[in-house]
């Protein structure tokens, strides 16, 4: 749900990008308390992985397709604050280098796809682990329930947009209901994505996901010679161990996402996603103008210079965990240095 520049008006446009850049700035405070030196190459992956799944656009209807948003994905991994910049992140790789979004619609998207998939996704998966069992297993149902109700809530949420600033005018209950309906369809495979992702991450290392902090248990076991080891009941690894499954669910997951969207990519459906169909549909698909890069040769992932979308894809995977790493590392290593202040 890429909105493009002329969609919204200017004050619109201006209003959604203060909001942006007020969230950005306070997640950017706030994620130092989620990210640790373990966790931070996480949310890089997590952000390089949005990323390459973004491109696998997948049917929904008749001429009409859908793509994850990854909110609540990246909220229920990294934590919501994370999540927000983890979206930022691919957001403006997006916008900058493929023309995916437009320019004066980036704080509009980095709203929409950013701060409301999150903020809603995150809401909803907490409502359902309070009264799901308290186990690590609990969390890929919690986290479909908040992608499934994540993308009619951004749907929503655009929709009071449009109606406020949209430049071409339109009944907002038939806009609704249309978007709504198609959002709906589309948060269902937002769901299956998100539960089957955090599923996997929970099977090899639940201490690692974000929303399982808590859930399970630590034991420590007293050795022969009197000293004590720390031991993760949920992997059964020491220490030791664990930074290696770290490094080895880093590996895992980048080739993953390079698969994704080097190889996968290919075989994307074409249609146009639920905003471009609605916005067909409802009159007003002729107010978009385009890119300011329109024309550059990783315009519409390769399509404009000719480039095969699998090589795009590979290249976009790069930048954004480059991108993302740089920025949460930063984080994390801000907090360890607030922290040994403190100590001191």
């Amino acid at each position: 749900m890429h909105v493009p520049d002329g969609f919204l008006n200017a004050p619109t446009s201006i209003a959604t990008g203060a909001a942006a850049a007020t969230v950005v700035g306070i997640a950017l405070r706030k994620a130092r308390d989620e990210l640790d030196e373990r966790t931070a190459p996480l949310a890089g992956l997590t952000a390089a992985f949005v990323f390459a799944v973004q491109m696998l656009n997948f049917p929904v209807g008749v001429g009409t397709s859908g793509h994850l948003m990854g909110g609540a994905l990246a909220a229920v991994l990294v934590g919501p604050w994370t999540g927000v910049l983890c979206l930022s992140v691919v957001l403006i790789v997006q916008g900058l280098l493929f023309a995916d979004g437009g320019l004066t619609a980036l704080g509009t998207n980095i709203t929409l796809m950013g701060i409301v998939t999150v903020a809603v996704g995150w809401a909803a998966t907490r409502a359902a682990l309070a009264v799901l069992p308290r186990r690590p297993s609990s969390v890929p149902p919690a986290a479909a329930m908040g992608a499934l109700l994540s993308v009619p809530a951004a749907a929503a949420v655009f929709v009071m947009l449009f109606a406020v600033g949209g430049e071409a005018s339109l009944p907002s209950g038939g806009l609704m209901v249309s978007m709504l309906g198609w959002h709906s369809v589309i948060g269902i495979g937002e769901a299956v994505i998100t539960a089957v992702a955090v599923s996997a991450v929970v099977a090899v290392r639940p201490d690692l996901v974000y929303a399982a902090r808590g859930l399970q248990p630590v034991l420590q076991l007293k050795q022969a010679d009197g000293s004590i080891v720390t031991v993760n009941a949920a992997t059964g690894a020491t220490a030791t161990g664990r930074r290696r499954g770290v490094r080895d669910l880093l590996l895992g997951g980048g080739a993953v996402a390079l698969v994704l969207a080097g190889v996968v990519s290919f075989f994307a459906t074409g249609n146009p996603d639920g905003l471009e169909y609605v916005a067909g549909e409802e009159g007003f698909l002729k107010t978009a103008r385009d890119h300011l890069f329109g024309d550059f040769a990783l315009a519409d992932y390769g399509g404009v210079g000719g480039i095969p979308v699998g090589l795009v894809g590979v290249l976009g995977v790069l930048v954004t965990v480059g991108l993302g790493v740089l920025v949460f590392r930063g984080l994390g290593r801000s907090r360890r240095s607030t922290s040994e202040v403190t100590d001191r």
